[in-house]
């Protein structure tokens, strides 16, 4: 599967710095540097929409807290490997499907172009590799099976199907146990487990947490032939397979929104662990909720705000993203139209300001002629790198203006590369 095209990074002199990075496992910042096995190679996985209802904010807002970061490591002169998968067969989008009278592979495939356009757009960095889980269904079967001969999975009956197979919660295995990631209670646990796709109260599992590996065939849904009997996978096993297949272990960052660190995140983690006998990542980096009119922005309660229909309204992307970067990535909000107010206005301010530079820009060799240019960019690079601390970012480029020196081709330069905001059209 193809992702979109990527946008034009300008090149800055010199190299930024390493970006600090909040985990969650350890609850701390943590440098975001490569593995040392995989010297100047800076992996992540992000994990994908399931093609429907795309893209909200919330999905933007999580996109563009992930490319901050490669932005950084590129500043930073990293190699950056980045994975990214599609969910583009799962219950939520069969249920949509038939409840439109569409062919749910119709659905996905529009809802997943949509994506690309709104991820251009924004002005997103693509992965390098863009996988749907039916592209990698029979890896995920061989990877189920080799759970299962392992003793890390199990057959659960079915009245209506072949046996389910379910992964084996209980484990505690050299790289993972369970709550390691989202140190939650088992009451938490169990909850978020019924809510967020588990079936804590399946008959004949071992226990109530332990997830869906493969889904055996079931009459009028879509199934593959695989090394466990024709089925579909279940939702975190596909994630585990995908970066397994495409990125060098373990990871550098895997990142997601707040609401998949469990069970996605955890359970993810824990199938990489029984399939390797090592840690999926390093560090698991998560982004907070959006919410709109008092709740959390969301398919099921249909309180979403799409980029697509933003963009239809003539709303500038760049407002858009100037929007979603005035939030700090890890925080939970609530979206007001006054988001947009005030992007407007920033970017109105910052292109009255950039349009009294020169035209030419460092890409084309043309040095600045301040050297406070350069302090000012390290300045830049030096917050947006706690943390991704965008807000700050926006907030210091705000006061040069308002004190007035002039643009210069690195200035907007650097805005462009570490913000991705053009100033020069």
């Amino acid at each position: 599967m193809h992702a979109w095209n990527r946008p034009l990074l300008p090149r800055l002199p010199g190299d930024g710095v390493l970006p600090l990075l909040f985990d969650t496992v350890s609850q701390a910042l943590v440098e975001a540097r490569p593995d040392p096995a995989h010297p100047g190679v800076a992996s992540i996985y992000v994990c994908g929409i399931t093609p429907y209802d795309a893209t909200h904010l919330g999905h933007a807002s999580t996109y563009l807290a992930f490319d901050s970061l490669i932005r950084l490591w590129i500043d930073a002169g990293l190699e950056v490997r980045y994975v990214q998968n599609v969910t583009d067969v799962d219950d939520p989008l069969l249920e949509r499907a038939a409840r439109d009278g569409v062919d749910w592979r119709q659905l996905a495939a529009e809802q997943v172009q949509l994506f690309r356009s709104d991820m251009e757009r924004l002005r997103i960095v693509p992965p390098d590799e863009y996988v749907g889980v039916t592209e990698v269904v029979p890896a995920v079967g061989d990877a189920v099976a080799r759970l299962e001969s392992s003793g890390a999975a199990y057959r659960v009956e079915s009245a209506d199907a072949e046996p389910d197979v379910y992964f084996d919660s209980t484990l505690s295995l050299p790289a993972w146990s369970l709550g390691d990631e989202s140190r939650l209670d088992a009451a938490t646990m169990l909850a978020l487990s019924a809510e967020r796709g588990g079936d804590p109260d399946r008959a004949g599992k071992r226990h109530p947490l332990d997830p869906l590996l493969w889904r055996s065939e079931r009459s009028g849904e879509p199934a593959w032939d695989s090394a466990v009997g024709r089925g579909r996978p279940g939702w975190h096993i596909e994630c585990s397979v995908i970066a397994l297949e495409h990125l060098p272990m373990p990871l550098t960052v895997n990142g997601g929104g707040s609401d998949l660190v469990f069970p996605h995140h955890e359970f993810s983690a824990g199938h990489a662990a029984a399939l390797t006998g090592h840690a999926l990542s390093d560090i698991y980096s998560h982004s907070g909720m959006v919410a709109y009119q008092g709740e959390k922005m969301s398919k099921s309660l249909g309180n979403l705000v799409l980029v697509s229909r933003l963009a239809a309204a003539g709303v500038d992307p760049r407002v858009i993203r100037l929007a979603l970067l005035s939030e700090h990535y890890r925080s939970d909000w609530e979206w007001f139209d006054s988001h947009l107010d005030a992007a407007r206005e920033r970017l109105d301010s910052w292109r009255a300001w950039a349009a009294d530079a020169s035209l030419c820009s460092l890409s084309s060799g043309t040095p600045s002629s301040d050297h406070s240019d350069s302090a000012f960019v390290d300045r830049l690079r030096s917050i947006l790198a706690n943390d991704l601390d965008t807000p700050g970012a926006l907030a210091v480029i705000d006061s040069r203006i308002v004190d007035g020196p002039p643009a210069t081709p690195l200035l907007i330069d650097a805005i462009d590369a570490l913000l991705g905001i053009p100033l020069v059209d």
